[in-house]
């Protein structure tokens, strides 16, 4: 494990108390978001994978709302057993495995979507993580890649509010061109980076400059505006978006 997973593992353990038994809520503007985008790819009976899934909300929906049959997979321990669990209360059908990445033992293209949400800015290397998406995708399958959009405003932002976190951020590919070259050149697909998301609060830490009671109003006035923007503004999106449809080996 790399020192910025290892940096990647400690601040979700930080940021995510124990879930509660329910899918995520459409009223946080960025789930939203992610359901919104990686949605759009899902049929029912489609086998999902997500890397880096817990606590697993998104796998939830798209197993109950979307009829996909779903699978996990995350280095941490406790997320598989909280993901475990979540589907359990939940009464869902869904596969977990508590893998690293690069050693996984997932057969090669064995999903029509493998998608992760801010798991490969935590990579020095991000280029080898990408290829493992695209190594467990079904040829004609997609991989759907969502990251924190910290090249613009929400990096400014956050560097004055909570510069540490931008230090296990791999601030280099968060740009569209830079996450387009990300897509392997020796397997034939067709790589689309853009901003996406309607504004969101949610990617800066209010907290840590503002007091708690300031901090929280703000945070809940932006998603309120989020959620009546009638559609995506570039400069405040707050995610970038790569997605590469997967086609046959050159």
């Amino acid at each position: 494990m790399s020192p910025n997973e290892l940096v990647s593992l400690d601040y979700w353990r930080s940021t995510h108390s124990q879930p509660r038994w329910r899918l995520p809520s459409k009223l946080n503007v960025s789930a939203r978001d992610i359901l919104r985008i990686v949605g759009s790819h899902i049929k029912p009976r489609m086998r999902v994978l997500e890397i880096g899934c817990a606590p697993a909300k998104y796998l939830a929906y798209f197993a109950k709302v979307r009829g996909a049959n779903v699978c996990g997979l995350d280095y941490s321990e406790r997320g598989i057993k909280i993901s475990r669990e979540l589907f359990s209360k939940l009464n869902l059908p869904g596969e977990f495995r508590c893998e690293d990445i690069f050693i996984t033992t997932l057969p090669e293209a064995s999903f029509d979507l493998v998608y992760s949400v801010g798991v490969i800015e935590h990579f020095e290397d991000a280029r080898s993580i990408v290829e493992k998406h695209l190594f467990l995708t079904k040829p004609g399958g997609r991989v759907v890649i969502s990251i924190p959009n910290f090249g613009g405003v929400y990096g400014r932002l956050e560097r004055y509010f909570c510069p540490e976190l931008l230090n296990i951020h791999n601030l280099k590919i968060m740009s569209c061109r830079a996450l387009v070259q990300l897509a392997p050149e020796r397997t034939a697909c067709e790589p689309l980076a853009q901003r996406s998301g309607r504004m969101s609060p949610w990617i800066i830490n209010f907290e840590k400059k503002w007091p708690a009671a300031l901090a929280k109003v703000t945070t809940l006035a932006l998603n309120a505006l989020g959620l009546i923007q009638p559609f995506d503004i570039g400069p405040l999106c707050p995610m970038l978006v790569l997605t590469i449809r997967k086609g046959t080996e050159l």
